[in-house]
């Protein structure tokens, strides 16, 4: 397997584009994004948890139930969630593309993102999907990616190469994702494409299975939105053997998947509203991979450890307290903590308690832009990793005024 260019478009058959529409004020900064597949191919998703659920999430589950899309149609700047004709809109979108595409309007995937409760006018979006249709083009991925940003600094596109059956295949995928980030899914879009051809509920199997050990695995400020979807549409024009069931071609895919996954939950993190340093907390020795999940989501969630990350302090007993108060089951007396950066180690506990370590050192260590905090539990063999950022004064710059 290797890393690839191309993002959502280095699959065969995957084309895509982005450009303004009018949802946003701004003229300069895209808002609506398209993504199709030459063919037919099945398709799969995974929700937000919350209750409160955007429009186009309803509309995208009914449409995806049979398992098949060709498409994807996104907005950026207003969620449509909250609005009374929220479905109407989403169906709406769904029909203008299907008609600029010649295709169903039940086969196209709709996904919005931005304020919530504001009402989403449909003009700018009939007026936009035509111009999308086409430029819809093999090196659209990075357009089609801006145009779903919303406080993003930073594109988020990944894709892989890899072999099934003798055959090659790619899968690449697009994210936005900055504020609103929980475990649980979070305020993020994430598009995934490939050529492998997987069976609609090994699809399914596959995505629902990773975000367990990706996507769920990530916070920047413990919000969980309204409107987080993860999708992917498998086209099958690698040619490969349709993968069915369990066994090594599944377990290929799924490495594929899993790659592709976590550099887009290192990117979103890192991109984290405000963040000046991304965060990785691994934790292992834990007496099951329920415990050491529970742990590592807890440090990685905890404002306070995250604001000393900001300030490059090596307060580690703000971890220790995070994960007292996990609920994880766990022996506090075995508990170790080691800060590590491109700067070196440094050990600041052993066995739940505070050890001699060099200031200066530690505070090297933390002056990196990537910071791993490594947790030993010691109670057995399980392992998490959780993905986060630091809390800057400008988080809350940033949604102080987000709506006006």
């Amino acid at each position: 397997m290797k890393l690839i260019s191309g993002g959502v478009c280095a699959a065969k058959g995957f084309k895509a584009a982005g450009t303004y529409c009018g949802i946003r004020r701004n003229p300069n900064k895209k808002d609506l994004a398209l993504i199709v597949s030459d063919v037919p191919a099945n398709a799969a998703a995974v929700y937000t948890t919350n209750l409160v659920k955007g429009a186009p999430l309803t509309v995208t589950k009914a449409h995806i139930a049979d398992g098949t899309a060709r498409a994807v149609i996104c907005n950026s700047g207003n969620a449509n969630t909250c609005n009374a004709d929220g479905i109407e809109i989403a169906e709406k979108m769904s029909a203008l593309v299907g008609e600029a595409l010649g295709i169903s309007a039940r086969d196209v995937i709709v996904a919005s993102t931005g304020v919530i409760g504001q009402p989403l006018p449909i003009a700018p979006i009939a007026a936009g999907i035509p111009v999308l249709a086409a430029e819809l083009s093999a090196d659209g991925s990075d357009s089609a990616c801006s145009a779903i940003m919303t406080t993003d600094t930073k594109l988020k596109s990944v894709a892989v190469e890899f072999e099934l059956g003798g055959k090659t295949c790619h899968l690449g995928g697009i994210a936005k994702g900055s504020g609103m980030i929980h475990p649980n899914m979070a305020t993020m879009l994430v598009f995934l494409t490939t050529d492998a051809a997987i069976s609609a509920p090994m699809l399914q199997k596959a995505l629902s299975g990773d975000i367990q050990k990706t996507f769920n695995m990530i916070s920047v400020d413990g919000d969980t939105s309204t409107n987080d979807m993860v999708t992917i549409l498998a086209n099958g024009l690698a040619g490969n053997a349709e993968i069915t069931g369990e066994g090594a071609d599944f377990s290929a895919f799924m490495c594929a998947l899993n790659t592709v996954n976590i550099q887009l939950c290192r990117m979103i993190a890192g991109d984290g509203e405000g963040a000046t340093k991304l965060l990785e907390c691994v934790v292992t020795g834990g007496r099951d991979e329920t415990a050491a999940k529970t742990v590592a989501r807890s440090v990685i969630s905890s404002s306070l450890t995250k604001a000393a990350m900001f300030g490059e302090d090596a307060n580690w007993g703000r971890v220790l307290c995070a994960i007292g108060y996990s609920g994880a089951d766990v022996d506090v007396s075995r508990v170790g903590v080691v800060f590590h950066s491109a700067a070196g180690d440094v050990t600041v506990c052993e066995n739940g308690a505070g050890v001699p370590f060099s200031e200066e050192k530690a505070a090297a260590v933390l002056h990196e832009k990537e910071i791993d905090i490594l947790i030993t539990l010691g109670d057995g063999t399980a392992e998490a990793t959780a993905w986060g950022c630091d809390l800057t004064y400008d988080y809350v710059k940033i949604n102080g005024d987000y709506r006006t």
